[in-house]
């Protein structure tokens, strides 16, 4: 009997294999990378360009000329090739491989390391390098180590105000930054039937950040209802003993809000012990709580009060944009006094549209707080939505209401 990662590569754990990959993909960044790197190979076409997607997510719009000039070599390159291509605003790489293009049973790989998102579908989703990215466009496959797997065992269920990134972190500060180096992560157990969708991309984000492989859930009436949505008609993974490396249990209704303090992921505290910090921004968003669930509750949270800090809220996704318009919760943010960013990464990485400047102090959804990274001299602590939300209404860290 197998894990769920040896069941997809069709090997066991250690086992080097090569595979087809299904789906493959790169943002703006790597996408430049990348196609240098394939040029280089010097092989002069694509292997299937119906697997490939290059997607505009991370300095979108372009902050300079020189950005703009590079993102414009690649966008005619996918148009030439025929890839599927995502312009600017149409949101986060992973946001938008999750709406309908990722698949349970597939081999996933994005020039990213928080492709890991796209496991919630019960995919092998891993990140890569250009290089090894550039021989995926060329042979339309990659070696892959099987890795060894981590029993994630989820009981209970969350109980407000705790949300699925407080358990992220929660497991992210049980496990370290390398206690799982290149190893799988399985969220297994009757706790799982109570997260939707959109925590389930929560959880699988941050297993890169204790340096796993990957994260996966196994799909299930919750992901075969999701995807039937979207217009997939996919079977429930039903899951079989299996031996795990290690097993962590983590009752859900144990979990509370916490942070994590920079400049590692793995400092949790608990937000009380924390709270009355001076922040001068809030950013909510990112792949890790950019999507609708996360910005529903966040103008819920806000409705009818005033931000009290600069608070700049980005969507995930074109589609999630669109949707919170509809239902009012764009109305509600905006009219909060939060700043609007177009779909994408936005601040993320400190590239432009809120970077924080030296001895500033940011309340982030993301899912990094790594020395300098949204600004040189400025601290990061990332956090869940309901955090962020009362902590911007106060204008310090604050604990979230129940």
């Amino acid at each position: 009997m197998s894990t769920l990662s040896e069941r997809i590569l069709k090997a066991g754990a250690g086992e080097y294999v090569d595979r087809k990959v299904d789906r493959a993909y790169v943002h703006d960044g790597t996408g430049v990378l990348t196609l240098e790197a394939w040029q280089a190979m010097a092989t002069g076409e694509i292997y299937d360009p119906e697997r490939i997607y290059v997607l505009f997510d991370h300095i979108t719009p372009p902050n300079n000329s020189t950005t703009a000039t590079l993102q414009s070599e690649l966008r005619k390159f996918a148009s030439s090739r025929g890839i599927h291509f995502c312009d600017v605003g149409s949101g986060i790489c992973h946001q938008v491989m999750g709406e309908g293009n990722a698949l349970p049973w597939e081999i996933i790989v994005g020039a990213d390391s928080h492709t890991c998102t796209l496991g919630a579908f019960g995919a092998f989703a891993t990140g890569v390098g250009a290089t090894d990215m550039a021989a995926i466009w060329a042979s339309g496959s990659t070696w892959i180590r099987v890795p060894e797997t981590i029993a994630i065992n989820l009981e209970g269920k969350l109980q407000e105000p705790a949300e699925a990134k407080d358990l992220a972190l929660t497991y992210v500060g049980t496990l370290g930054m390398d206690g799982a180096t290149y190893e799988a992560l399985e969220f297994i157990g009757e706790g799982c039937r109570h997260l939707s969708m959109d925590s389930r991309q929560t959880l699988c984000n941050l297993v890169v950040e204790t340096g796993a492989k990957n994260g996966l859930f196994y799909a299930d009436s919750i992901t075969v209802r999701h995807l039937g949505k979207l217009g997939h008609n996919v079977e429930i993974q039903e899951p079989e003993e299996c031996r795990y490396r290690q097993e962590q249990t983590f009752n859900l209704e144990n979990i509370e809000p916490v942070v994590a303090v920079p400049p590692r992921v793995d400092t949790i505290r608990p937000v009380y012990d924390m709270a009355g910090l001076h922040i001068d921004q809030v950013f909510v968003g990112t792949c890790t709580n950019g999507r609708y669930d996360d910005l529903f509750r966040f103008a819920r949270l806000l409705k009818g009060r005033k931000v009290k800090v600069r608070t700049i809220v980005a969507p995930a996704s074109r589609d999630v944009l669109f949707r919170a318009v509809s239902t009012g919760v764009i109305g509600d943010i905006l009219k909060a006094g939060c700043t609007l960013l177009p779909p994408g990464c936005g601040p993320c990485l400190g590239a432009h549209m809120g970077a924080i400047g030296e001895g500033e102090v940011c309340l982030s959804t993301a899912n990094r707080n790594f020395k300098n990274r949204m600004g040189v001299g400025g601290d990061i602590y990332l956090c869940s939505v309901a955090t962020a939300a009362s902590s911007a209404v106060r204008g310090e860290l604050t604990e979230p209401e129940g």
